[in-house]
């Protein structure tokens, strides 16, 4: 296990033939420990400015196949093939059970883990992501959203073959008729309020899939997670750390 100046500790996992370069903060702190999946093209450099400030528990991350330091994976991957990947590494790291947040790409991938592999999931965190993929008004190329230009985060730091096939994974991919299996699952959806990449009415359509869920529209545009991370940082936190049916205190 390698690490990267003063940042977390990394390491290089192999499953179902690919390979995907994994970050773990604060290991063997807390109770649960979250995983955290990014969006399309960004890698464990992006995630940093929000996981880094979440203290007391350990969080974990990964570079998709062909993203920061993944290399591309030899043939497309389909998204319930990684969400396999992500259990097994979860386990790896001696995690049966983990929170799971996720963010744009990755959010929709964490509805992938959480409706494949619910048992393993305790807290489900939704941010700036939709329950159909290819639903209207949806602009993933929408470059001039406020945050994606505020932020100055470099996006996406992938290869065009990671990028291909990040798309091409969730090419068609709805969640509509799986969500309502997570009734048991506490899950917070959290969208920006001036997000024109992802607009907030698919958080609305999320959280009337899940009986149970909390949504919040934030301050921010789509990059809200890390353009206010330590508000994000404190409101997961306070989420997850809520003593069970509380979840929805803010």
């Amino acid at each position: 296990m390698s690490r990267i100046s003063g940042s977390p500790a990394v390491s290089m996992e192999h499953a179902y033939g690919l390979t995907l370069r994994a970050a773990r903060w604060r290991v063997g702190a807390g109770d649960t420990p979250l995983l955290f999946l990014n969006g399309i093209g960004a890698d464990i450099a992006a995630a940093a400015p929000l996981l880094a400030q979440m203290h007391g528990r350990e969080v974990w991350t990964v570079d998709m196949p062909g993203v920061g330091g993944s290399p591309d994976a030899l043939l497309p991957y389909g998204a319930p093939t990684m969400a396999a990947i992500l259990v097994e590494i979860a386990e790896r790291f001696g995690h049966k059970e983990f929170d799971l947040a996720g963010f744009s790409w990755g959010g929709a991938m964490a509805q992938q883990v959480a409706v494949q592999f619910p048992s393993r999931v305790r807290r489900l965190v939704l941010m700036a992501t939709t329950p159909t993929v290819a639903a209207p008004g949806i602009g993933w190329a929408a470059l001039l959203d406020d945050d994606m230009l505020a932020s100055g985060l470099k996006l996406p730091t992938a290869t065009p073959l990671g990028l291909a096939y990040q798309s091409m994974a969730m090419a068609g991919w709805t969640s509509a008729a799986m969500l309502p299996t997570l009734k048991a699952m506490p899950t917070l959806v959290l969208m920006g309020e001036q997000d024109g990449v992802v607009p907030a009415c698919h958080g609305q359509m999320i959280a009337e899939l899940i009986d149970g869920a909390v949504l919040e529209v934030v301050p921010g545009a789509h990059m809200f997670p890390f353009t206010h991370a330590a508000a994000i940082a404190e409101r997961i936190s306070d989420f997850l750390d809520a003593p069970a049916g509380q979840q929805a205190a803010a």
